[in-house]
């Protein structure tokens, strides 16, 4: 990634179950005690997801855990948490999820500068035949690396 950019989670599940069509920058709304506790990386995107409502963008299911010393400031790890995005992205995005069928999915969460940002994957589920088909080429890959050094230092 650029510099000033240090990820702080990524949903690894993600690029498993989706095929990604095109990634998107969100800015989120968070509270204090929120962005204290990303600083120490306890942030969980795994069945997180993003959709729309009344025009704007929320995630939902981002754990979050509560700051140790945020006594009665912190808020619920799991409560839905607003995105950040321009207007006409928005639209394309209510567009393309109604015709199309894509999901949004977030992908990973870091801090660009002081700011934290979701990056949001617009996505379309894969069948279990397609990740019965990217681990057999994972593990066909994987197997010509590991011919190709054993050649390697045989010479």
């Amino acid at each position: 990634m650029k510099s000033g950019v240090k990820v702080i989670a990524q949903n690894k599940k993600a690029r498993h179950n989706y095929f990604i069509e095109e990634t998107y920058e969100a800015g989120i709304e968070l509270f204090g005690t929120e962005v204290k506790s990303i600083r120490g990386g306890k942030v969980n995107l795994k069945d997180s997801y993003a959709d729309i409502y009344n025009g704007e963008l929320y995630v939902y299911n981002m754990h979050i855990s509560p700051y140790e010393q945020g006594n009665i400031f912190n808020k619920d790890p799991l409560r839905i948490r607003k995105l950040l995005m321009h207007k006409k992205e928005i639209a394309k995005l209510i567009g393309l999820k109604q015709t199309q069928g894509y999901t949004l999915v977030p992908l990973s969460l870091y801090f660009k500068g002081s700011r934290v940002k979701l990056e949001l994957a617009l996505a379309k589920g894969k069948k279990v035949y397609d990740k019965r088909h990217d681990i057999a080429k994972k593990d066909a890959d994987r197997r010509i690396q590991k011919a190709t050094r054993v050649d390697r230092r045989g010479e």
